[in-house]
Formats: C-alpha cells, structure tokens, sequence
C-alpha cells in the first residue's frame, strides 16, 4: 500500500538556529504520536490546531526538545493534515528528526510535492504556484513583487473574471440553440459582441505590460564593451563596489567575460565584462572578442566604454556596429581629461567614482523606463503570455465572425478561448505543464 504521508525539511539545510520539518497527508497526527512526547498533559491526538506544543522530539538516535504544531484541514498549505515538528537547526539534528518521520508513517517528498497538493486541493491555482517559486528564488525587491503578485492570485482573479464573461457568452449561446422558438439569436449575439470585445481589451492590456514584466522579474542583461584599456573592468568593479575583475593598463587583460549583479531601484542588473573589442592575432584573445560581440547581440542595454585620452577611427568603427542596439556611450577618465567626445552621453571617472549615480539612472530608463509601478498589474511569465496570445487569436476569430457565423462555430471560438485562459490558472493545462512546473521547486517546498 502506497502511504500518502509526505515529509521534508522544509528549511535550509544548513546550520541555523531553527529547522522545520514538515508532514502532510492523511494522518501526520499518527507519526507525531510516535515521535513527539509533550510537555504537559495535552495528548497528540487532542492537539487543538494552529498551537505550539513544546515537548521532546525522538530523533534517530537522539532526542531534542522542539515543538510541533498540528494544521487540521482544509485549513493548511496543502489543504490536508499537516504537522511540523521545529527543532534546533544543527545538520545532524534535522536529518535526525527527518529520518525519523521517515521511519515511523511517511515517505520523502518529490520536487514541490506539498504544493502540488496545494494545486490539487483547490489551495492555490497553477499561476500562484509559479509566483511562489519565482519568489523563492527571486533575487532582487522587483523579482519578489513580481513573484507576490502572482502568489496572491491576482492574475487569476483577473483571468477567471475574463473566463466568467465568456462563460456568460457561452451561457446565451447555448439557451438560444437549446431553445430556438424562444428567438433569442439577437440578443445572444448582442451579449457575445460586447463580451468577446471585453475580454479582448483586457488581454491587450496584460499583453502590453509583458515586456515590462518580463524585465522586472528576469533582470536587465547589459553588455560593457569598448576597445582595450578603456576602463570597462574598472567600471565594473566600481558598479559592484568590489574588485571583480582585474585590473591592468596592459591591453587584453580580460580574456574571458566578467559577470556581476546589483539592484538599481529594485530591478537586478546583471552586468557582463567583455575583453576589448578589436581584431587580434592572438587565439585566447580572439576567443574573448568573439565572446564580447555576442554580449552585445544578447544584452539588453550595452554601455560602451571610451576615453578622452585614446579615442581613434578604432572607437568610431566600434559605435557603427552597435550604434543601432540600446546603448549608452559612457567616456570614462574624466579625472585625466577634459577632452569631450560627440557621441559620449555621459562624462565618468570609475576610477573616482564620479556620475556613476546618474549612469545607473541612465540604465535604468533606457530599459525599464521611468513611471513604471513596480506593485501595478504586470505579465511576467512567458508561459501566461503565450496562453494570453492564443485566447486572443481565438476571440479575434470569435469577434470577426459573431454577427454570421452559426452558433455552434462560434461557441467553439468561445471555448477555445476559455480553455487558454484556463491553461494559466490550470483548470485546463496538461499533466506534462503541470508536472514541469512543479519539477523547479526544492524537495521541502
């Protein structure tokens, strides 16, 4: 017999102060009887819910003093029983505590397994599963907005309004071809007209906030490139405020590509430090080029570096290859020249540390722009944008044809377009969809 009593760590598995791990199923209560000895005179059987029992937890070989809280369903994160057993955070203890589980009623949790419960038990829907994951391993204050945004199912909230409306055009549609002597034709396509235009308006609008999003929760890409020596290392280290790559007035130093991140605003910048554009007998050396012209090609912003004191026909012939990405021309070694370039927007010293506050004013306008709300309503996931793009093409076919076509036709451009919206909450999306996301969250999780 399979037993469906799951348990994990929940917490890091590193030393720490408190570690928690966690049982759902369909009787955890049955495994905390045999491994948790309470304090006082309450039994485990009659814990109430939702209270901190301390006592003595039974390791595998060991004993710890710790608590355990019981969580009755459906009232839990996963929508069954759920017991947590919160011990001292020693390796040894926790994996103790775990073993223990593990031999008296549960088995090891898969990959997101509770929340997949969660799923499955109504508890949250697939995209608030999603946001969750993206704000466990979001790195930077927009990532874990992005990510809260979609846990708080406010993005299903504004999906299933969508699916209501065309569930009331579908509705109509159907008591008018159950019930044709009713002549209820006109009226059912006057509501499809004004439902189908609706919903499209705010598809367009989710659509257009994607590139926004997708920014905010994936981070900004920028490439530094410019011919050798011009300061780009330096300029790196002086963004990160440490010493990341190494710096040398010798030519060619950076062979390889040198990567950092800060936040700016609240939005991860992730900077890439490329060796010297130019053309080069050496191998190694012209291995780096090569790389350096691919950062520009797949970077969402390039800041090209040049300088007052060594700009040549070698700078401009540079700027005409990449004068068309989004760039931002940054001359450095103003503290060693007064000299200004045409194409330079902007006068720095990385090795002063001058302007460097607007530079990452610049950056931040030249890809997430100025007025965005970071708390506003935004498309994140490429999977949601997807989706939002194939119920979009079903109602455009819907909209074009809801004055003539028959009514069965166009309750199947209807539906279709349901079920795409239905593939973001996951009330229509495959098993294959569902087992791939679940697959990217941690065992505890």
């Amino acid at each position: 017999m399979i037993n469906d009593n799951i348990s994990a760590i929940s917490t890091s598995l590193a030393a720490s102060g408190v570690a928690v791990i966690r049982v759902s199923g369909s009787s955890p209560l049955a495994v905390a009887e045999k491994i948790f000895k309470p304090s006082g005179k309450t039994a485990v059987k009659d814990f109430i819910p939702n209270m901190m029992y301390t006592g003595e937890i039974l390791a595998d070989g060991f004993n710890d003093f710790g608590l355990c809280v019981y969580f009755k369903a459906p009232k839990s994160f996963t929508g069954e029983d759920v017991v947590e057993f919160h011990c001292h955070g020693g390796l040894a203890i926790t994996k103790g505590v775990l073993k223990a589980t593990l031999a008296n009623g549960a088995r090891l949790a898969k990959n997101g397994e509770f929340t997949k419960r969660a799923f499955m038990n109504g508890k949250i829907s697939l995209s608030g599963a999603e946001g969750l994951i993206d704000m466990i391993n979001g790195e930077s204050e927009s990532q874990a907005r992005a990510g809260y945004y979609l846990y708080r199912e406010k993005l299903t909230a504004q999906i299933s309004a969508m699916q209501d409306l065309l569930t009331e055009t579908l509705s109509e549609i159907d008591a008018d071809m159950d019930f044709p002597e009713e002549d209820l034709e006109v009226a059912s396509r006057e509501t499809a007209t004004k439902n189908l235009h609706e919903v499209d308006r705010r598809i367009n609008k989710l659509l257009a906030s994607y590139q926004t999003g997708r920014t905010l929760k994936n981070g900004v890409r920028v490439g530094i490139v410019g011919k050798p020596n011009t300061g780009k290392s330096s300029l790196l280290n002086a963004l990160l405020n440490y010493d990341k790559a190494i710096v040398s007035d010798t030519a060619g130093t950076t062979r390889d590509i040198v990567e950092g991140s800060i936040d700016i605003q609240g939005v991860r910048f992730y900077f890439s430090d490329t060796a010297g554009i130019r053309e080069s007998d050496d191998g190694i050396e012209a291995i780096g080029v090569k790389l350096s012209k691919k950062v520009a090609d797949e970077s969402d912003l390039v800041v090209f570096v040049i300088d007052g004191i060594s700009f040549s026909d070698e700078d401009r012939a540079i700027y005409n290859e990449i004068k068309d990405k989004n760039l931002i021309v940054v001359q450095n070694k103003s503290d060693l020249t007064d000299n200004k370039i045409d194409i330079a927007e902007l006068s720095i010293s990385a090795k002063q540390g001058e302007h460097l506050e607007e530079l990452k004013g610049r950056m931040y306008d030249k890809t997430v722009g100025g007025g965005i709300n970071l708390n506003g309503d935004l498309l994140c996931e490429e999977r949601h944008y997807e989706a939002l793009l194939r119920a979009k093409k079903h109602l455009g076919q819907a909209i074009d044809s809801v004055c003539d076509a028959g009514l069965d036709l166009l309750a199947i451009d209807v539906m279709d377009a349901w079920s795409a919206l239905g593939e973001i909450t996951g009330k229509t999306a495959s098993e294959e969809i569902i087992n791939d996301i679940f697959s990217r969250f941690c065992v505890g999780k």
